[in-house]
């Protein structure tokens, strides 16, 4: 059972450690874990590294289009391996839960995320599995693109190292399990 599992972000030294990137935060961690390197399809417009985990395929891809046009890269790559939606696992940030918080869904609404609205459009469905990590909602007089774009402060960034810490064994347990009730007993906080 082959998985592609997509952390959301933007591209470029820019955007590097931002709240908006913590989807490619995540996946950056799991290709160190697994030590495996990023290939950058110009084809598909992402950053694509694969591993093997419990005997199952896995890809790992941070897609490179933007956040507002996500939904391209990953509408390509599953129609290139041969996937479906119940192959998918997306892994981004929420503005609307607490800085570090994490969820699994299996569907839902983009909830105002472009990133999501990007893969809901290309998907044509909602029906897909993500994970979700709180980066908490604006301070001090700061719009919501000044924060998504914004770096973590040093307290906000210990949370968040310590959601990703928990979400390590993440994409092992999800292949394994391929169970949403045990996937969010373990990994809803």
């Amino acid at each position: 059972m082959t998985k592609l599992i997509v952390g959301l972000g933007n591209p470029g030294d820019r955007y590097e450690n931002t709240k908006h990137n913590v989807g490619f935060m995540f996946i950056d961690r799991i290709a160190k874990k697994e030590n495996v390197s990023f290939s950058h399809d110009k084809i598909f417009q992402a950053a694509i590294a694969s591993t093997f985990l419990n005997g199952e395929k896995v890809y790992l891809v941070k897609p490179l289009t933007f956040m507002n046009e996500s939904g391209k890269a990953v509408h390509a790559l599953l129609t290139y391996y041969g996937l479906h939606q119940e192959d998918l696992v997306v892994i981004y940030d929420d503005l609307d839960m607490a800085v570090g918080k994490v969820r699994f869904r299996q569907k839902g609404s983009a909830g105002g995320h472009n990133g999501i609205k990007s893969i809901v459009k290309y998907l044509g469905s909602q029906e897909f599995d993500r994970i979700k990590i709180g980066i908490g909602r604006p301070k001090n007089g700061m719009t919501v693109v000044q924060h998504v774009l914004s770096h973590f402060d040093s307290e906000d960034r210990i949370q968040i190292e310590s959601s990703l810490d928990k979400l390590e064994d993440f994409v092992a347990f999800y292949v394994q399990e391929n169970d949403a009730e045990k996937i969010m007993r373990k990994y809803n906080s």
